[in-house]
């Protein structure tokens, strides 16, 4: 699907999210997945889905909307709503985004803890030690 063709012919705006929902048709009822969701349609993905033009009724948790199947393209298929949803009721259902965080890169500080006693010693007598003959002197 071509998504720069699909954005500019849109009514609303439309919130992405990736939901549970049902699609009832002639009182069976559908899972699908919810992918994005307006005042006006709704983007659904299924297994099995209804044919185009097919009346139905789009639920999730407490929002139940009639509706009709505009398109279907393999496992997608586009709703469209009979009524417009108020903002309100749409919020609802379109969860707050997550708070960003951002990493910092820093390098770990340099932190002096005290040598123990036998590191001191090891260090003392290392300093002392008569120097090793490099090969070739």
């Amino acid at each position: 699907m071509d998504q720069s063709s699909i954005s500019q012919n849109r009514q609303s705006r439309r919130s992405p999210v990736l939901l549970s929902a049902y699609v009832i048709v002639d009182s069976a009822d559908t899972s699908v997945v919810l992918r994005n969701l307006s005042t006006t349609g709704a983007l659904i993905e299924g297994a099995k889905l209804p044919p185009v033009g097919a009346a139905t009724t789009f639920k999730r948790k407490d929002l139940e909307v009639a509706g009709r199947i505009a398109w279907v393209h393999g496992r997608f298929a586009g709703l469209a709503f009979d009524r417009q949803l108020e903002p309100a009721e749409l919020l609802r259902h379109v969860p707050k985004p997550r708070q960003r965080f951002e990493q910092q890169y820093r390098r770990p500080g340099l932190t002096c803890e005290p040598l123990s006693p036998a590191d001191r010693q090891m260090l003392e007598m290392w300093a002392t030690s008569a120097p090793v003959a490099r090969p070739g002197d």
